[in-house]
């Protein structure tokens, strides 16, 4: 399944999921490619039932998608940069279609404070960040922090 995006008044709403429903997020939190076999003898539920509960997690938006996690690093993609934006006067929707428009840009989150976007982006070489920024200076201010590690790396939420 590919992943989705978020769906329009689905933000805030609350879902009323029992321990079944969260020992099932977690389980599929920490492997996405477990079995529904194997799901189900984890929270003690048979193939059809445990299916039939992850269809409703996603249907009620739960869950958004599947996916693998690479390293970039392996894939030749050395270094990591965190960038934050800040939007010249009424620029603001403009950053996010850039961002969009560029490969190397993972992940785009709109903030709170002073700056009103970051991203992350994976580069080859620090002479491809140039040209990145440069997308975004006409439009805005941005300030680049090259990422050294990940002491906390991508975990489940503690369900």
């Amino acid at each position: 399944m590919a992943n989705r995006t978020s769906r329009p008044g689905r933000a805030y709403e609350t879902k009323p999921f029992d321990a079944i429903d969260l020992r099932i997020l977690t389980e599929l939190q920490l492997n996405a490619r477990i079995s529904l076999a194997e799901l189900g003898r984890r929270v003690t539920l048979s193939s059809p039932a445990v299916a039939e509960r992850v269809q409703r997690l996603e249907d009620a938006g739960a869950i958004t998608g599947y996916h693998a996690t690479v390293d970039p690093r392996v894939l030749g993609f050395p270094i990591s940069v965190l960038v934050r934006v800040r939007p010249a006067l009424r620029e603001l929707s403009r950053i996010p279609k850039i961002a969009e428009e560029i490969p190397e840009i993972v992940e785009c989150h709109r903030i709170t404070g002073d700056d009103c976007f970051y991203f992350v982006a994976h580069l080859r070489a620090i002479a491809d960040l140039e040209p990145i920024l440069d997308r975004f200076t006409p439009y805005a201010r941005t300030t680049t922090s090259i990422l050294q590690s990940s002491p906390v790396s991508r975990r489940p939420l503690p369900l």
